[in-house]
């Protein structure tokens, strides 16, 4: 005795009128989406077209679509000028030094700030270290104008009052990046806190009792608990650090720089800049833009494809 089971087989116009009804559904969230889509399309998506320009013998009075085609001849050019070479290894030597200094010094202030437990002084600290990511370069080159000037810098002053000579921190080449770190710190350092505080947040307290009650000190806990319980939050965000290496903002080494430490002040972005807003060579700057992006892309894969290999989840 044979018997036949019917199955419903939705056809594609049954699937359409079901999205139509949960979008439907979900009008208002999708509204308030709009702005967000239109941003991404305007601003991101549409300008990409302008990367055809590195390809390109560029005229401005002809447009990008009524410039030549020149192949990878602005690359070839790029790739042969030493001062591109110059910007890339000044761009990775800065990076490089600031996680260095930065990425430990952010995981240990926060766990720093998490072992407070005075309510109203721990966010008056908070609030003091975040306040510096919101003053803007131009206003951070000035106090450090002020303070590790050669001549009336009060860091000087000090070191002249104990009897020491002045020291060039804005002039030469090594003590200019010493400088460049230390403001990079001491902006970036409180704001850097905010993910790790919140995945501390996210520990079982049970943890800390029960290695309480078997006589683990403070320090024992944060190194078998605490850290432990963050390790994944601390290698995410190390690949997205490592991920930015050959990207680096345009304030801070143009702001802080000067004629006398060009040699270690030239970046990826202020070489670009030059070439593109001061010598109108718009393919050249956006060949570079480019090859910037690849090569970020390429590292970010590579700090992907590590993590996953040492057993972690890694970000991709």
């Amino acid at each position: 005795m044979s018997t036949s089971t019917n199955t419903y087989n939705p056809t594609p116009k049954t699937h359409v009128n079901r999205t139509l009804i949960k979008v439907w559904n979900y009008k208002w969230i999708y509204l308030m989406l709009l702005p967000v889509m239109a941003f991404y399309i305007v601003y991101r998506y549409i300008p990409m077209y302008g990367v055809t320009i590195a390809f390109k013998d560029y005229n401005v009075f002809k447009g990008v679509m009524g410039s030549p085609w020149c192949g990878l001849e602005v690359f070839k050019k790029i790739l042969t000028n030493k001062n591109f070479w110059l910007a890339i290894r000044n761009t990775l030597v800065l990076n490089f030094l600031t996680l260095l200094s930065s990425f430990p010094l952010t995981i240990i202030v926060s766990l720093m700030l998490n072992e407070i437990t005075g309510a109203g002084f721990k966010k008056v600290t908070q609030s003091v270290l975040y306040l510096p990511h919101f003053i803007s370069w131009v206003v951070v080159a000035g106090i450090a104008t002020n303070l590790f000037a050669q001549q009336g810098g009060t860091v000087n002053n000090m070191l002249n009052a104990m009897g020491v000579s002045s020291l060039p921190f804005l002039s030469d080449n090594k003590w200019w990046i010493f400088t460049y770190v230390v403001c990079n710190v001491w902006k970036e350092i409180g704001w850097g806190t905010i993910i790790y505080l919140a995945a501390l947040t996210g520990v079982d307290e049970s943890l800390y009792e029960a290695a309480h009650l078997d006589g683990a000190t403070k320090m024992q806990r944060l190194i078998y608990i605490t850290i432990p319980s963050i390790k994944s939050v601390i290698v995410t965000m190390l690949i997205l650090q490592i991920s930015k290496m050959m990207t680096i903002g345009l304030d801070a080494p143009l702001l802080l720089g000067n004629k006398k430490v060009i040699g270690v002040s030239e970046v990826i972005s202020t070489y670009t800049y030059r070439l593109g807003i001061e010598s109108a060579k718009y393919s050249d700057s956006t060949a570079i833009g480019l090859f910037q992006s690849v090569i970020n892309i390429i590292i970010l894969l590579a700090a992907d494809k590590f993590a996953k290999v040492i057993g972690e989840d890694g970000i991709i």
